[in-house]
């Protein structure tokens, strides 16, 4: 069955790749932004503005009966702010409900909520995050989804909406950004990384693999109600990350063997606590849920993803292509 699905956050980078595949296999999407990207949408594309409490999405919501919400205030590398926590919360909880309660009163069926792995916690150890565990919520970013997660189950109880709750951990591939970027950049350059000695292991997801897992909760049934961990089928040890990356562009690992308690202590003196926590820590997600509720399998395999976000890399940015 064909859907009428709206998608927020449609210029970025899962929300660029979620319209052009929800349209290849039929379904009408329609494009949610917040100001007019540089290169036009291939979809029909409504300018919502910022997204808060007062938005008014009744043009974007006129006929659709699929939601999926990608728009959110993210990580703000130097936030200025004087109080982050209450910028999330505008954007991410306030702009969410308001969304929510919208797509009730229209109509909507289903809503698909873009969470984050960051609900369940920051760092795994005995076992992996489920979708069953109390949140823990370690930064204003992870409290404002927790919240919103919260806001959305009460909303779907007053109107009768269909919630899905999805949480990636880090996202990449093609067109990456962020910290991502950065790794991809400092081994393109073949700077000595400190992490030889690390023996942890990290859940990630390619984003044609995210885009399968939401066009899976955007249209079965069966995903109705329910909250996912979403993954690749392989998780990785952050040498390995690094050993894969610089195979693929060409380059040879640098990698030096520094013990993990000393990184994390000089991150801390560094202000670089958390990065640093990410790349030494372990964060492996169960996403056994998804796969036998919905009969999901990631398409993608880790080492393929890899490989094609770093002859991604190689085309645009790498310094042997300059």
């Amino acid at each position: 069955m064909h859907r009428r699905i709206l998608v927020t956050g449609a210029a970025g980078f899962v929300g660029s790749a979620l319209i052009v595949e929800l349209q290849r296999i039929g379904h009408y999407v329609r494009a949610a932004v917040r100001r007019l990207p540089r290169a036009s949408l291939p979809v029909d594309t409504v300018l919502v503005g910022d997204i808060s409490s007062e938005t008014n999405w009744s043009a974007a919501l006129d006929g659709i009966d699929t939601v999926v919400h990608l728009a959110a205030r993210v990580h703000v590398m130097h936030d200025t702010s004087t109080d982050p926590l209450a910028e999330f919360r505008a954007v991410n909880v306030a702009g969410t409900a308001a969304l929510a309660r919208a797509s009730g009163a229209m109509g909507v069926q289903r809503l698909v909520f873009v969470s984050s792995i960051k609900v369940n916690g920051e760092e795994t150890r005995d076992r992996p995050f489920s979708a069953d565990d109390v949140p823990a919520p370690a930064d204003p970013y992870a409290i404002s989804k927790s919240e919103a997660e919260y806001e959305l189950r009460c909303i779907e109880r007053q109107t009768g909406i269909d919630i899905t709750v999805v949480r990636p951990p880090l996202v990449y591939g093609p067109g990456v950004g962020g910290n991502f970027l950065r790794l991809l950049k400092m081994i393109d350059a073949g700077i000595p990384l400190p992490f030889g000695a690390i023996n942890n292991q990290r859940s990630m997801i390619f984003n044609g693999n995210l885009v399968s897992g939401l066009v899976a909760c955007a249209t079965r049934a069966e995903a109705a109600g329910k909250t996912f961990l979403i993954s690749d089928a392989q998780n990785i040890s952050t040498p390995e990350l690094i050993e894969c990356l610089a195979r693929y562009l060409g380059r040879r690992a640098r990698l030096l063997r520094i013990p993990a308690g000393l990184l994390r202590t000089l991150g801390r003196v560094a202000g670089k606590g958390a990065e640093i926590g990410r790349l030494t820590g372990s964060l492996v997600v169960d996403n056994s849920r998804l796969r036998e509720t919905l009969g999901w399998v990631p398409p993608v395999d880790v080492t393929t993803g890899l490989r094609e976000t770093a002859d991604w890399f190689r085309k645009t940015h790498s310094t042997s292509h300059v």
